[in-house]
């Protein structure tokens, strides 16, 4: 593994992998290669009469070191012939069990060469392919409570694991990412090159969640110097930071110790209502807070007059509160934001939308 300052330098994408980790997989085959020594080392010193050494005098019995010598220069195909066997069931031991132990050996050896070549190309092959496929994304810059909390909420709305990616430097955010099925690139998210293994210039949009404002900022600012189009969302611990935030790019600024301040707030003078609030934040529980489409059958009527509760109308990327006299009436093209039971997907579009229904209109 590189340095940590090149990961923050350069980036490097990281897939997640589902098999053992590599020293498990490298301290089994230690272990069996170990085992295999020790076991051709136990047979020539239990079989050491059938041996001779040709540098000692005639009748001397090879020890317990020759054995080890015998074995290690036998094993790795040395074999330097000093000492041989020399019985004749010494010399069949030696044709049908150390001879196989040593195959056996050399097998051990390659396969373990082989296979960290192949995992080198095989984790290539992947990158490659992943980046192939890597378009309209969603990229988290940082993977602490607030990213993980971000990922959980797109995830629950339809998202694919596999559609986000998450940029942080490393530690324990690259290891909780991995569990949970993310793609990562360790590196500082200040840096374009780092964002640039992100596939940052494809993505539709970007999460930014670092627990500092200003990396926060200087990521929003090479985000949008890459890619003027994506859709930022960006958080700032202090509320005299959002301004900075939305200068730099965000579309959307959210101030966390501000929101935290509000519910604390709320739940000291009404814990009921601080209840509903922290029910409308929790997801699958309650109530949930969701944008749908219009539907066909509610153009021309009063938000108020729907079955869900309506609390503002997007129209023409602009926000109204649901009693602004600008949405009185509903439009075609308008999109709602509804508080709507937690059974119901939030986003996920319903029967009847204008999109749906135009070319039975139209026919």
């Amino acid at each position: 593994m590189p340095p940590e300052e090149d990961q923050s330098s350069h980036g490097h994408v990281i897939l997640p992998e589902p098999t053992r980790s590599p020293w498990w997989s490298l301290g089994r085959r230690l272990l069996i290669g170990v085992g295999i020594i020790a076991f051709t080392v136990l047979l020539v010193w239990i079989d050491r009469g059938g041996y001779r050494d040709n540098n000692d005098p005639p009748g001397y019995h090879i020890d317990l070191i020759d054995a080890l010598y015998y074995t290690t220069v036998t094993l790795s195909t040395t074999g330097y012939g000093d000492i041989a066997p020399v019985a004749p069931h010494t010399r069949l031991i030696n044709a049908f069990i150390i001879t196989p132990l040593r195959i056996a050996f050399l097998v051990l050896l390659i396969g373990t060469t082989l296979e960290v070549l192949a995992t080198q190309g095989r984790r290539m092959f992947r990158i490659a392919r992943w980046r192939s496929h890597m378009t309209e994304h969603v990229v988290i810059v940082g993977y602490g409570t607030k990213g993980r909390s971000a990922v959980d909420t797109l995830v629950n709305n339809g998202i694919q694991r596999q559609s986000i990616v998450v940029v942080d430097k490393g530690g324990a955010a690259v290891s909780d990412a991995h569990a949970d099925g993310l793609a990562v690139v360790t590196g500082d998210a200040t840096r374009s090159g780092v964002l640039q293994r992100a596939g940052i210039e494809q993505a539709s949009q970007v999460i930014i969640t670092t627990d500092r404002d200003d990396s926060n900022v200087l990521s929003t600012l090479t985000v949008r110097q890459l890619n003027p189009n994506a859709y930022i969302v960006a958080s700032v611990r202090e509320h005299e930071n959002a301004s900075l935030m939305r200068q730099s790019g965000a579309n959307s600024v959210i101030t966390s110790s501000d929101a935290v301040g509000r519910l604390l707030g709320l739940s000291s003078l009404s814990p009921t209502l601080g209840t509903v609030m922290e029910d409308l934040l929790t997801y699958g529980e309650g109530l949930e807070v969701a944008e749908r489409d219009l539907l066909v059958a509610e153009v021309g009527q009063q938000p108020q007059s729907l079955p869900d509760q309506v609390i503002a109308v997007v129209r023409d990327e602009n926000v109204y509160r649901y009693f602004d006299p600008t949405v009185t009436q509903l439009a075609r093209g308008d999109r709602l934001i509804v508080v709507r039971p937690a059974r119901e997907l939030p986003w996920a579009p319903r029967p009847g939308t204008h999109g749906e229904e135009t070319d039975s209109e139209d026919a």
